[in-house]
């Protein structure tokens, strides 16, 4: 095994918003959003105090961090920094990035490498993937992906095959897919339902008048909402999860609004989490919610009839994601403070 193939793990000498290359010929804009020399930075924010991560450390955290750097993996987890990296891996849970690193879309809070694939797609990953899970020992494992408009299915295909080989190799494991939206195309969210997943989650991400300019053109709150509805009701009993971020403009009232609306088309499990800036072409941070706040949002959800709202300024949505129908929080202290794991 010492042999096995793994993610690829990208690497690039180009800086935020700029164009590079990619290993499979194509351009892309690292970080997503093009850079604008003629834009004066904002001044950098402070974070506040509860924004800060305990350092990640645990029996289970090393294990997981050992097969990971052995092997070569590719996690979500440590591309994206995840603060909770500790929680998670001590937890059994981890997240993979499935279809490649650069995504057709551009959303403005995202930073995700940005272009076209022009149909590329890994053969092997699916196996790959499986072989994964199967080393890192997961007992849950959130796939997600980025959007792949240049797919005729938007690779809802490919990420079902990735389900089934997990499955097939590691039973026991319980599979989430966080998936694009497949641009509304409902037969494409039925072949990801129907692959033997577990959970099924797309993102919302905000309140619909933020949508746009927070989201891509081609996303939208009316349509991410279809989909969600579409998976619980082409199967009743599937987990349907969504995830807001907050801190970019939204009201109360809207929050709420948008909670409403999560729940009449079924949807189960709602994330909350505070955005931060990934860079300085990106949307700025409108302002910190406080953990108190986070706490008053948790219990607005439960009594608007979700399973569990996992609510914290460090929560993203695939924080803890196994212990969603524990209703604690997923581990969450006071204030929404994330806890030592196990």
């Amino acid at each position: 095994m010492s042999e096995f193939k793994g993610i690829p793990v990208r690497t690039t000498s180009a800086r935020s918003g700029q164009k590079y290359v990619t290993s499979q010929g194509t351009t892309a804009i690292k970080d997503g959003i093009k850079s604008r020399a003629q834009v004066a930075p904002l001044p950098v924010q402070r974070k506040p105090s509860w924004l800060r991560a305990p350092m990640a450390s645990g029996a289970g955290f090393d294990r997981v961090r050992d097969t990971v750097r052995e092997h070569r993996l590719a996690t979500v987890c440590e591309e994206a920094k995840c603060p909770n990296i500790g929680e998670c891996w001590n937890a059994g849970t981890a997240t993979l990035m499935l279809m490649g690193e650069v995504c057709t879309r551009a959303c403005r809070f995202c930073a995700v490498d940005t272009g076209n694939p022009r149909g590329w797609l890994d053969a092997d990953e699916p196996l790959n993937a499986a072989r994964s899970v199967q080393l890192m020992a997961l007992r849950y494992v959130v796939l997600t992906s980025v959007n792949r408009d240049d797919l005729p299915d938007g690779g809802a295909a490919h990420f079902a095959a990735c389900v089934r080989e997990i499955k097939a190799l590691n039973p026991q494991t319980a599979v989430e897919a966080l998936t694009p939206d497949f641009q509304g195309v409902l037969a494409d969210v039925e072949t990801v339902v129907d692959s033997g997943l577990d959970v099924f989650a797309q993102n919302v991400e905000t309140v619909e008048r933020l949508t746009h300019p927070v989201r891509d053109p081609r996303a939208s709150y009316g349509q991410t909402l279809s989909v969600l509805a579409h998976a619980k009701r082409h199967r009743p009993g599937l987990l349907v999860k969504t995830s807001l971020m907050l801190g970019l403009g939204e009201t109360q009232a809207e929050i709420h609004a948008t909670m409403d609306d999560l729940r009449a088309v079924g949807v189960d499990i709602l994330t909350l989490g505070q955005y931060l800036r990934p860079t300085q072409n990106h949307l700025p941070v409108e302002r910190f919610v406080t953990p108190e706040e986070f706490d008053r949002h948790r219990q607005a959800a439960l009594d608007k009839g979700f399973l569990e709202c996992v609510s914290g300024p460090l929560v993203r949505s695939s924080y803890r994601a196994e212990q969603a129908l524990a209703r604690n929080n997923a581990g969450l202290g006071a204030g929404g403070i994330a806890v030592r794991g196990p």
